[in-house]
């Protein structure tokens, strides 16, 4: 009986060994089956599928040059800062943690639930731009589905609104905008690289798979400007502002052998590094962008026309009796009656009488001929954005009343840089330079002989006149150092004519008088002050600003020296 057992439980338990065998060798086959499928039939499909989700083309951000004053100094620097990113519809996955992440990111919780909520089908949303990197470590603390973090750079500006016209600033992308930053956004601009990268469910990077694209960084620019000048004249002129009341103002400070703008300085300013409270009109750099009627400092060019054009000597005699002129219908005014001066009388003195006999004693065109050759009524191919070409007749003035009042300064507009340029051909005996903000480690080009020689170094010596005792501009004096200037005032245009209590005050003057060196403009617009002239308020800025800049400059001093005589047969020739 026990036998027959036996003989029918070994066959059972062989079929089962058998049927085990069978199942797992099944499976074996089903799994390499699979393997087969997934590792050589659909290999492609499955690693595309695989990158999607996984492998990423990551943006390498390129640092942007960097711009520096003409000793190396820093003006502008891009910083890398950390941007925070994420996936709308992951984040959403952890839709009980995002009110930690909005605190630490200083978001409101409803406003980020409703924009991931409007982006939901994207795969790529800033949470907030140029964070610190504390900020950033506390994001990615919170290991949330989605959310990453990504490296940009940040522009800062180390001089902060001392330049801040100047220079410009750029956007969140560091893109250039205004001033120098735009102008020279090709330069600056680096070209962006970029690699392959994998990510983990979470969003995080967990290896670089390959580099596509070296990124390329911006090229630096050494600009013209000394930051030890800019930041001199920017106390100054802001000095000068608030305490005359001033609307507000402008300098330009010029290197007369290289046409470098050493120095440009505005009122208002404003900081680049942070501009959410500043007015947008408050962003572009009026010395450049803005023209006004240069007034009275137009009169040495008057007497540069008059000389060349042989109307005149410099020791001729004018009669300005009784201190008015009548032209047409208009009345030309002195302040008072001058009687019979010389012609470097009408530039101390600085007499309208005088200037507009002059004018009308020369040839039609002598005045408008010498006014376009120094660059009024077009730019100074400086390059700087929104530059204004100011305003000048596209022909000669024929009327008698015209040719009068641009004698003195009515009837043309220029911004301060091109007043400025226009004084630099006087401090170079006649040559017109262009104007460069970028440092010139080559020697400048000679420039255009605009007037004589002889006739550039006459209107200097004028000019010295009206620094000295009795002049219009004592207050532009500097010690040790001889000066020669002219000061300006006019009224301001407005709709129907001008008005009587808005002025626009300048200075334009060089030194040392001797050698000119430096050539500065300031102009102050609308002084409220008893005090308006130009000799008033816009001297004393600019005996200031020029006397700091001849001592860091370490331009030897000429005030020892004798002056020259501007009497007959002192060597002047037509």
């Amino acid at each position: 009986m026990t036998e027959e057992r036996d003989n029918t439980i070994q066959p059972l338990y062989a079929w089962r060994y058998t049927l085990v065998l069978l199942v797992f060798a099944l499976l074996c086959l089903t799994l390499l089956a699979r393997a087969v499928d997934l590792q050589v039939l659909r290999k492609d499909f499955l690693q595309v599928q695989g990158d999607a989700r996984h492998l990423r083309t990551m943006e390498m951000p390129a640092h942007r040059g960097m711009l520096t004053d003409r000793t190396g100094k820093p003006l502008a620097i891009s910083t890398p800062v950390d941007t925070i990113w994420a996936h709308p519809g992951d984040l959403l996955a952890a839709d009980d943690r995002i009110d930690e992440l909005a605190g630490i990111l200083d978001i409101n919780p409803a406003t980020l639930r409703q924009r991931l909520g409007e982006r939901r089908n994207r795969e790529f949303m800033y949470l907030r731009r140029h964070v610190s990197p504390g900020v950033s470590e506390r994001a990615l603390a919170l290991d949330l589905p989605g959310v990453a973090v990504q490296r940009e750079y940040r522009r800062f500006y180390p001089s902060g609104e001392v330049s801040g016209h100047l220079i410009g600033f750029t956007n969140i992308d560091d893109v250039g905008l205004e001033g120098i930053e735009l102008a020279y956004e090709s330069w600056l601009r680096g070209a962006a690289g970029s690699k392959r990268i994998l990510r983990d469910r979470l969003g995080r990077v967990v290896g670089d798979v390959e580099q596509i694209r070296e990124p390329r960084p911006g090229r630096d620019l050494a600009l013209s400007i000394d930051r030890r000048l800019q930041y001199v004249a920017y106390r100054e002129l802001k000095s000068a502002v608030h305490n005359n009341g001033a609307r507000g103002g402008s300098l330009v400070l010029l290197d007369t052998r290289t046409g470098e703008v050493m120095a440009m300085v505005n009122q208002p300013a404003f900081n680049p590094n942070n501009r959410q409270a500043v007015a947008g009109d408050n962003y572009r750099n009026r010395a450049v962008t803005d023209s006004y009627e240069p007034g009275s400092t137009i009169k040495p060019f008057t007497v540069a026309a008059a000389l060349e054009s042989g109307s005149v000597r410099p020791d001729s005699l004018l009669n300005t009796h009784p201190g008015t002129l009548r032209v047409g219908a208009h009345t030309v005014r002195d302040i008072r009656d001058y009687g019979r001066i010389d012609v470097t009388t009408i530039i101390s003195k600085s007499s309208n009488v005088g200037a507009a006999k002059l004018a009308l004693e020369m040839p039609a065109d002598s005045l408008w001929n010498m006014l376009a050759g120094l660059g009024f009524g077009r730019t100074t191919g400086s390059g700087f954005p929104g530059e204004s070409a100011g305003a000048l007749g596209v022909q000669p003035p024929r009327s008698a009343v015209e040719r009068a009042t641009l004698a003195f300064g009515y009837g043309v507009a220029a911004t301060p840089l091109q007043l400025a340029q226009a004084y630099a051909a006087v401090a170079t005996d006649g040559r017109l330079r262009p104007v460069s903000f970028v440092r010139l480690d080559e020697e400048a080009p000679a420039g255009e002989a605009i007037m004589q020689p002889q006739t550039a170094l006459t209107l200097r010596r004028m000019m010295e006149a009206a620094a000295a005792d009795g002049g219009t501009a004592v207050r532009a004096r500097i010690p040790a150092y001889r000066v020669a200037g002219k000061t300006g005032t006019v009224r301001k245009s407005m709709a129907g004519g001008y008005a009587d209590d808005s002025y626009v005050a300048w200075f334009a003057g060089m030194a040392p008088a001797s050698d000119p060196r430096l050539v500065m403009v300031v102009m102050l617009d609308e002084p409220a002050g008893e005090d308006y002239y130009g000799g008033q308020v816009a001297a004393p800025v600019f005996s200031r600003v020029m006397g700091s800049a001849l001592r860091l400059l370490n331009i030897p001093p000429d005030g020892l020296e004798e002056r020259p005589s501007l009497a007959a047969g002192s060597g002047w020739q037509p």
